[in-house]
């Protein structure tokens, strides 16, 4: 199926580039028409399926045909006639900078040709607020935003979200988790109650559902399956070593296995800014990367990454959404990823596009049941290599009863206080 059997406005379907976008992919065909259609609609499909564009066409549609006064005959939506100072029709919400700036330059590489009459702005954190505000000055059509820094804006009267039409959820798994709820919900009370919402994630936990639902009004659901990674694609490794002893394995790995390009996952941004120190004494070119680094900093780092300039980059889960290396050869966790689910966004970091990758895993003692559980949602079951000089030498803890081994199923202090009180008694 063409662009041009999706509906969209002639004007619209000029600016569609054949050798940039051929014709819709799969979420692209069924997302779009829903949209247009005023429907609010949830998708779960997998990076790289044209979530961005499936979105950003529709909104870019409704736009022009509100400046041209003509509702298109595909859309459900009233349009909003004019720009309003301070008013904002699309409102796009992502988690992080990274994701703001690549959709960003989705929106602006289409509607490029159109000069003012579109106004895209992108604003996110880690920067001056000023000159975001002045570029807010007059309104603007399409809004995509990092909630703090939208937060950070609507406090500096800068703009008002009582006229959007449409609220965008790019990355919904992320944005609707407790790290966000507590903005998330500031925002939502902001915005009119009558509006389209539209939500897009690769995945979809069962502990953001209610939340979820709670917000959509009979969403239009798409499921797109992503393709399970082939082990001649991505090879998995786990290998067994004590907590104290991961710095170094780190190192040795990266010479014994003359490893060009890494990216290893750690768990705060603390550990990220402490490893590549210690990598960099040990003259390994490394840098860390989290949300408290500016965004030009972010950006830098990003360079020489992908430039071979740094060989390891030390990044947290969340400022690693959006990342996208052309063939990254090797994975490494650090630390185990909090959730099954985190540890598919990790390793497909690899592997992409027919390449060949190395995911490895870093099992500790006090790990040992978090990763069974981890290779049970994967079904996987992988030996554990033990390497030597840096093999595991203290025991596993004993488990605890009902402990689950997963984000909000961990022990409590409380579990822990139990267990050593226990322990003390026994012996």
């Amino acid at each position: 199926m063409p662009f041009k059997d999706l509906g969209l406005s002639p004007e619209l379907l000029t600016a569609l580039k054949p050798k940039t976008y051929p014709s819709p992919t799969p979420v692209q065909s069924e997302f779009i028409p829903a949209a247009a259609a005023g429907r609010d609609v949830w998708v779960t499909a997998p990076t790289g399926s044209g979530k961005t564009l499936a979105y950003a066409l529709p909104l870019l549609d409704r736009l022009l045909s509100s400046q041209n006064q003509a509702t298109p005959l595909t859309s459900a939506l009233r349009p909003l006639p004019g720009r309003n100072p301070r008013a904002v029709q699309s409102l796009v919400l992502v988690p992080t900078r990274e994701l703001a700036i690549q959709v960003s330059q989705t929106f602006m590489s289409i509607a490029s040709q159109w000069g003012t009459r579109c106004k895209i702005t992108v604003v996110f954190g880690g920067v001056s607020i000023n000159p975001q505000m002045m570029g807010l000055r007059g309104g603007t059509d399409i809004l995509i935003a990092t909630p703090g820094r939208l937060i950070d804006l609507i406090e500096h009267n800068a703009l008002k979200l009582s006229n959007v039409q449409s609220l965008v959820l790019d990355e919904a798994d992320k944005l609707l988790e407790l790290g966000f709820q507590d903005e998330l919900q500031h925002i939502l009370s902001l915005l009119p109650k009558k509006r389209q919402n539209l939500f897009l994630s690769a995945t979809r936990p069962e502990s953001i559902e209610s939340l979820a639902q709670s917000i959509l009004r009979l969403p239009h659901e798409i499921h797109i399956a992503a393709e399970t990674p082939q082990p001649s694609v991505i090879q998995q490794r786990a290998i067994y070593t004590d907590r104290t002893q991961r710095t170094q394995l780190l190192k040795h790995l990266i010479k014994a296995e003359n490893l060009k390009q890494v990216l290893v996952f750690v768990a705060t941004q603390h550990s990220s800014e402490i490893v590549a120190a210690k990598l960099r004494v040990a003259g390994i070119s490394s840098e860390p990367f989290h949300g408290q680094l500016s965004q030009g900093k972010r950006q830098q780092v990003l360079a020489d990454f992908k430039a071979h300039r740094v060989k390891v980059v030390l990044a947290t889960d969340l400022a690693a959404r959006g990342l996208d290396i052309e063939k990254l050869p090797t994975v490494i966790n650090f630390d185990l990823p909090r959730s099954a689910v985190d540890y598919t966004h990790r390793i497909g970091r690899t592997g992409r596009a027919g390449e060949s990758g190395v995911a490895i895993s870093f099992v500790c003692p006090e790990s040992l049941q978090h990763w069974a559980l981890i290779e049970k949602r994967h079904a996987v079951k992988l030996p554990q290599e033990s390497i030597p000089g840096y093999e595991a030498t203290t025991e596993a803890p004993e488990p605890l009863e009902n402990n689950g081994g997963v984000k909000g199923k961990r022990p409590s202090k409380k579990d822990k206080l139990r267990q050593l009180a226990a322990s003390k008694a026994e012996n």
